[in-house]
């Protein structure tokens, strides 16, 4: 197929309404619609009247496709993002603090900058380039501190860490070698340790899509965790669900939780969301009919 160079003008506010219209899209109040094209976007809300299209090349919508039914689309993944970026957070610090305790009492307070410790060097080189990057942008108190005090090129593990981004952990955790260590850390969250490292990886996959209000409730992720074999904590019974879609990323929140946080009422807050939205398809994130059943849910 030959590619042709760009030529499409930018509408007014009022042309993207009108060309809504002309495709087929019903208004209920077209004054809203105009706030909202001005202040959300127009490509921003595509995203969510999508699956409204009944002719997706010729951008044709079904009959009595509503705006303020994209709207409330939007309004339902702006929530599930919101949950679940509070959630993650409660993950990382989980995760930083088990890997610090764990690496430093095995080795030392240094442990991140020992070569022998990981895989690849390579790798390991790159990773430790951008904790210094990281150190020298930091402006937090306790790194002023240990700058004006000591000669060392970087803080000890506990203070690093801290300042550190979630995927420069998550790189640092899959390179490290097969040892004792690295499976401990993975069996205190109830996971292999192989199956530990794509997870981490999906929830920084996971948090950059919260944190950037991209879409995510019906969205096919490009980064996928292993399902595991043999949790050790209570885990999915459905095996056919797709480690592609978001009832996958849901339940490995809901999964993580179990040790960062026992007493979560994310089951309760996701149930209620839900039922705000009743006329979101929980289908197209890949909700098995029975998944309020499973024990992780309850």
């Amino acid at each position: 197929m030959n590619k042709v160079q760009y030529s499409k003008p930018p509408l007014t506010f009022q042309q993207q309404l009108q060309q809504l219209k002309d495709r087929g899209m019903v208004f209920e109040d077209e004054s809203k619609a105009l706030h909202l094209l001005e202040t959300v976007s127009y490509y921003r809300l595509s995203g969510y009247w999508y699956p409204l299209l009944l002719d997706k090349q010729k951008h044709s919508f079904k009959p009595n496709s509503s705006f303020t039914a994209a709207f409330h689309l939007y309004c339902f993944d702006r929530d599930l993002r919101s949950l679940i970026i509070s959630e993650l957070e409660k993950i990382e610090v989980g995760v930083r603090a088990k890997m610090i305790y764990i690496l430093s009492h095995k080795h030392d307070c240094f442990w991140f900058e020992d070569n022998t410790l990981f895989r690849d060097p390579v790798q390991h080189g790159k990773t430790i380039i951008k904790i210094g990057e990281e150190y020298k942008r930091s402006d937090e108190e306790f790194i002023k501190a240990f700058r004006n005090k000591y000669s060392d090129p970087l803080p000890p593990a506990w203070m690093i860490m801290e300042i550190t981004s979630f995927g420069t952990l998550s790189m640092l955790y899959k390179n490290l070698s097969p040892s004792r260590e690295k499976r401990e850390i993975a069996n205190h969250f109830g996971l292999s340790d192989s199956v530990f490292e794509t997870w981490l990886h999906s929830i920084v996959y996971l948090r950059n899509i919260c944190a950037h209000h991209t879409r995510l409730w019906n969205r096919s992720m490009s980064i996928r965790p292993e399902m595991p074999r043999s949790p050790k904590k209570t885990w999915i019974l459905n095996k056919n669900i797709r480690n592609s879609r978001t009832y996958f990323m849901l339940s490995m929140v809901r999964f993580l939780l179990q040790t960062v946080n026992p007493n979560t009422r994310f089951s309760e807050k996701l149930k209620t969301l839900l039922k705000k939205y009743p006329n979101v398809d929980t289908k197209a994130m890949d909700f098995p009919i029975d998944w309020e059943n499973e024990i992780l849910w309850q």
